[in-house]
């Protein structure tokens, strides 16, 4: 009997440090893994600035084409016997115009925009609600 004590006794003693072994290469590798997706993470964030950088100066630049593109269309205008300043003011008047629809669409567009998911909302109300009604049966 005294070997059957002494085998358990082992066999208990094993398993504590296999647990305690575990334990510990658990957290070594979840701290490996958190470092891994640090570095990671930095790098794509270094190239992310890279775009969101390239993507501003894309849109300067458009901003600039646009803005000749309407001086094109001053001078244009202003071609056809129309003075200068009218024709200023008539592409004026039309980008006014443009602006105006835009903002209407866009005042629709946010109006239709809701700060909470309504549908998941919803959805997690049935969840509790069939919860509380599992939980009485």
């Amino acid at each position: 009997m005294a070997a059957t004590g002494t085998t358990r006794s082992q066999d208990d003693h094993s398993v504590a440090e296999l647990v305690r072994e575990f334990s510990t290469q658990t957290s070594h590798l979840i701290r490996d893994e958190l470092r891994l997706a640090q570095a990671e993470m930095s790098v794509k964030a270094k190239h992310a600035g890279i775009g969101v950088g390239l993507f501003g100066g894309a849109g300067l630049l458009a901003f600039f084409g646009v803005g000749a593109l309407v001086t094109a269309a001053i001078a244009a205008l202003a071609l056809t016997s129309l003075d200068v300043w009218a024709a200023a003011l008539i592409v004026a008047a039309v980008l006014f115009l443009l602006a105006g629809v835009a903002a209407l669409i866009g005042r629709g567009e946010t109006k239709q925009a809701s700060p909470t998911p309504d549908r998941t909302v919803e959805n997690v109300k049935r969840d509790v609600e069939e919860l509380k009604e599992g939980r009485h049966r």
